[in-house]
């Protein structure tokens, strides 16, 4: 059966694939028969799928009947979530264009007065949500960015950097595109939610050098000379 999905990444492009589920045994499959690649919401240049197009697509897969009509209704659109630098860029401009409550508009916030708590960080998930595989995919295409920026906030030693990072590479379904790499990629990253959730779950620990440090007493000054 022929199906259609479509995958936005960060930066808008958008990438087409058109496939085919299929069975090899007891075993469900799932192979590409087209993809086409293109900026999103460009006005110039062909279409993903265009009548052309779709002809010699019959034509190379005789055996394949294309509903063309339900193929396009209901076709997946997957979209990543934003870099988180340029989501944090919005939330402080917004946070600086936005007034003060009680103050009139283009009123100056009072001197003195105490600036708003950070907004609190919410938990990492220890499990994947969604009942379908579109479902968590699209959940985490939205932790994936996340967690990524937490990271250096986490720790600052750059093996351990890698390390996490390494980790959360597992959390990207960018590069899934058959059934099979989306089952064994949706498992390997159940494992890394979890230990990552566990990672940030645990409470930061203060240096004992620096503990000591700030526990001692600051030395006497000298004694005057006779």
């Amino acid at each position: 059966m022929p199906f259609l999905r479509v995958i936005r990444d960060k930066r808008g492009y958008e990438t087409t694939y058109l496939m085919h589920w299929y069975r090899e045994g007891n075993r469900q499959r799932s192979r590409i028969l087209y993809v086409f690649r293109t900026p999103g919401g460009v006005r110039v240049g062909r279409e993903a799928l265009e009548p052309d197009v779709l002809r010699d697509i019959e034509a190379r897969h005789p055996d394949i009947a294309f509903d063309w009509k339900s193929v396009l209704a209901n076709r997946q659109l997957i979209e990543s979530a934003p870099e988180a630098r340029r989501r944090k860029r919005r939330a402080e401009s917004a946070a600086v264009e936005t007034p003060q409550a009680g103050a009139a508009p283009g009123e100056a916030a009072a001197p003195g007065a105490a600036p708003a708590p950070p907004p609190s960080r919410p938990s990492i998930p220890t499990a994947i949500e969604g009942a379908t595989p579109d479902e968590q995919i699209a959940f985490l295409s939205h932790w994936y960015p996340i967690i990524r920026e937490r990271i250096p906030l986490r720790t600052a030693d750059p093996v351990r950097q890698e390390a996490l990072s390494a980790l959360a590479e597992r959390l990207n379904p960018g590069a899934w595109t058959d059934a099979d790499q989306i089952a064994a990629g949706l498992e390997r990253a159940a494992e890394a939610l979890e230990r990552l959730s566990r990672v940030f779950s645990r409470r930061r620990r203060r240096s004992r050098r620096s503990s000591n440090r700030a526990a001692a007493p600051p030395p006497e000054p000298p004694a005057a000379s006779d």
